[in-house]
């Protein structure tokens, strides 16, 4: 592994990715003013003092004066790696790492990896016992069984916080859920149906534990092992596969499917045959959750059966089970009421709230993800896992059954003002650019990357291809772009599509093209000649232009004003549009769309109130509701000045127009953004702070963005260039390959149309 020279494209980038900025994928950030010698002292000696001696009298006050309450321990010994198997605690870390990552942001759960060198249980519970003063809960992950079992059911019993292993838990919930939509869908009573479970394992025995506590009945489910069905007096079978042990004449697993409605497998690739699956009951409900190769695949199974309902654990085909729909929602809930464990009951709310999900109309952004419209039915039974309504719906329905069952310490009197709270958590945005990238995936594109002989797009172009958003077609010399492509050990060069303006077969027409467009504006076939062979940008300009591309990316290499000039050579803007950059300013909860940052020097009232519309349907598109400020030196005449008649005028169109988004101005940024700032001004028609920023002049905004930029502290996107007939989106000079891959897959997408 240390020579990357060796290593294949994907892991050298999964490396890159995992070392670059700094190493790992978390940081501890303090949550307080740090900078004055106040601040230090009431952070720690002498102000601590007076938070101690509190706990120290009460210690439920931990979970006001600490953040013990939204603090979960990521716990492992690495002995179950995911499907890398027993490769020890410290291999496991960037797994971990990972899983608080994820409870970061889908929940906003503040979490921690923690990973134990020993294969002892005794060792392991011990450690994590005593860490019980530290974290509101415990997530276990990567443990292999039957060690799992063993402790977590001695952790639940010793500690009184919440303790779940997810790799057994996590699925289960997903899947009960799953089995309670297949079977409403087919008609089925839970308490009738007969269950085959292939697989023995953690997962497997925790999905079949909660699938009887829903009320499908023991007698009902035969388990089956490598050695097929568990019954009374098999030998070799543990205390814990002998719990669902049933009496059965069946020997095998093709035996126990003859009639059988659902079969649930977490096991290996191929254990369920074709020909087996046309023994089971009419309309059969199927979950090969093998990862990454389910037990049967989708087409294998339609093919015998096209009546079946089927899931898996993959993202390339409908109802996937995906524990991100579970595990971080769970806890919220569960830290929220400060709960003493996580019970069968909270399990089963979380299932049901999951399965219910499914039933509701699917929202746009969520229908985006799989590029057409879904509603419940036998391919959407389990809701998308970046459905923003799962935090509202699941960590609520979690927290009343924490508090219906007698587990909370602190039970949430209005549960419809905690709903609320929860959807304010998160910033929509981060949910609904992963739609843009599922939407990408559904609807694959290509688009032109304009520089493909520097690394960083080239990096960003082999992202595009090998995570699915579409087909990148290469502008630059031909041999260039191989070595690059070689150098960032890509084995499969030639089947990259690379257009080069020596060779290319669409030259003879793009120069056509050109010189019709140009040739009353002072252009002559040499110079279009010249413009399409030397300057890379008006040559990936033309392939869009010409159906070879269906959009582009460039700005690399020129200033964002000269790659602009030359790409309008060739592409005009939409009819009755001017174009404009809009950039995003994205924080842990909250977006703020800046606009027009990048091309009108001194927009007039009409183009104001333009770029206000079309900004306000991007904020719409990517999950918010728009509230647009018209800023300026002046808050409602306060300086006056020559420079407000076109902020007036632009608002003065909006009232004619009556549009279905808040605005006002002129205002100043403290009036749009500060809360009590707005007090001032009870009249103001923005009901909150404002999220579209619609800037005077160019000057103003390009100076605004880039200052947020570098000192904010926000993740930032963009500029995105809104406006152009066809799709182009122009990156900072500045840009690293994930900037550059964002907006690609938006330009594919089509989000800023």
């Amino acid at each position: 592994m240390a020579d990357k020279e060796k290593l294949s494209f994907t892991t050298r980038e999964a490396l890159f990715y995992h070392e670059t900025i700094r190493p790992g994928k978390i940081e501890i950030i303090a949550s307080k003013p740090m900078a004055t010698q106040r601040d230090l002292s009431l952070a720690y000696s002498p102000g601590v003092a007076a938070p101690v001696e509190a706990i120290a009298a009460d210690p439920r006050l931990a979970a006001k004066y600490t953040a013990r309450s939204n603090l979960v321990a990521v716990i492992s010994n690495g002995t179950a790696i995911l499907g890398l198997g027993n490769l020890g605690a410290l291999a496991s870390k960037p797994v971990m790492e990972g899983k608080a990552v994820l409870f970061k942001r889908f929940a906003d759960v503040d979490s921690i990896d923690i990973e134990l060198d020993t294969e002892d249980p005794q060792k392991f519970i011990e450690a994590v016992a005593l860490m019980e003063p530290s974290f509101g809960g415990i997530n276990l992950e990567d443990i292999a069984a039957p060690e799992c079992f063993i402790i977590e059911q001695a952790l639940r019993e010793r500690m009184n916080i919440p303790v779940m292993h997810d790799d057994q838990h996590g699925t289960a919930i997903i899947s009960a859920a799953g089995l309670i939509n297949a079977c409403h869908l087919t008609g089925r009573e839970l308490k009738d149906v007969k269950m085959v479970v292939n697989g023995a394992g953690a997962s497997a025995l925790a999905c079949t534990s909660l699938a009887k506590s829903l009320g499908i009945r023991h007698e009902n489910v035969i388990v089956c092992d490598r050695a097929g069905p568990i019954y009374p007096g098999r030998e070799n079978v543990d205390q814990w596969k002998s719990a669902h042990a049933v009496e059965t004449e069946a020997r095998s697993l093709e035996e126990a499917l003859g009639g059988a409605d659902i079969f649930l497998g977490l096991s290996a690739a191929g254990a369920l045959k074709p020909e087996w699956v046309k023994k089971m009951a009419d309309r059969p409900i199927i979950f090969a959750m093998a990862n990454p190769t389910p037990e049967i695949m989708p087409d294998e199974a339609k093919a015998v059966r096209p009546d079946a309902i089927i899931a898996t654990g993959r993202s390339d085909f409908p109802n996937q089970v995906n524990n991100v729909l579970g595990f971080p929602f769970i806890f919220r809930g569960a830290l929220d009421v400060q709960a003493t464990t996580i019970n069968d009951e909270m399990k089963i709310a979380a299932a049901r709230a999951i399965a219910q999900l499914a039933r509701e109309t699917v929202p746009e952004e969520v229908a985006a993800a799989y590029g057409e419209t879904h509603a419940f039915g036998e391919d959407y039974i389990i809701p998308a896992p970046f459905d923003p309504r799962l935090m509202e719906v699941v960590s609520s329905a979690v927290a009343k059954a924490a508090m219906d069952s007698g587990v909370a310490l602190a039970p949430i009197e209005d549960l419809d003002a905690y709903r609320h709270s929860l959807k304010a958590r998160l910033n929509p945005t981060t949910s609904v650019l992963t739609q843009v990238y599922e939407t990408a995936k559904a609807n694959p594109k290509r688009v032109v990357f304009a520089e493909a002989e520097e690394d960083v797009v080239l990096r960003a172009a082999i992202q595009f291809r090998d995570f699915g958003y579409g087909t990148p077609v290469l502008v630059g010399r031909t041999e260039k772009v191989k070595e690059k492509l070689a150098e960032l050990a890509v084995d499969d060069i030639d089947s990259f599509e690379i257009q080069n303006s020596k060779t290319s077969e669409h030259v003879p027409a793009m120069n056509e093209y050109l010189y019709n467009r140009l040739m009353r504006r002072g252009y002559t076939e040499r110079d279009v000649g010249r413009l399409v062979n030397q300057e890379r940008n008006v040559f990936a300009a033309l392939l869009v232009a010409l159906g070879h591309g269906d959009a582009m990316i460039s700005g690399l290499t020129r200033t964002f004003a000269q790659t602009a000039r030359e790409v309008n050579l060739v592409l005009d803007p939409k009819p009755d549009e001017i174009p404009y950059g809009i950039h995003l300013m994205i924080g842990k909860n909250y977006t703020v769309f800046l606009a027009d940052t990048t091309i009108n020097e001194r927009p007039s009232a009409e183009q104001l109130a333009h770029i206000a519309r079309k900004t306000a349907k991007v904020a719409q598109r990517l999950g918010h509701e728009p509230r647009v400020a018209f800023l300026s030196y002046s808050t409602f005449g306060n300086p006056s000045g020559k420079w407000l008649d076109s902020i007036r005028g632009a608002v003065s169109i909006l009232d004619e127009e009556k549009p279905n988004f808040e605005y006002e101005g002129e205002m100043a940024p403290d009036a749009a953004l500060n809360p009590k700032v707005m007090e001032l001004y009870p009249f103001s028609r923005l009901s909150a702070p404002a999220n579209v920023l619609v800037m005077p002049g160019l000057q103003s905004a390009n100076l605004s963005a880039k200052l947020l930029r570098e000192l904010a502290g926000a993740s930032t996107i963009g500029p995105m260039l809104v406006g152009m007939q066809k799709p182009v989106q122009i990156a900072p000079m500045t840009a690293i390959a994930p900037d550059v891959l964002t907006l690609a897959v938006l330009a594919a997408a089509g989000v800023v149309d």
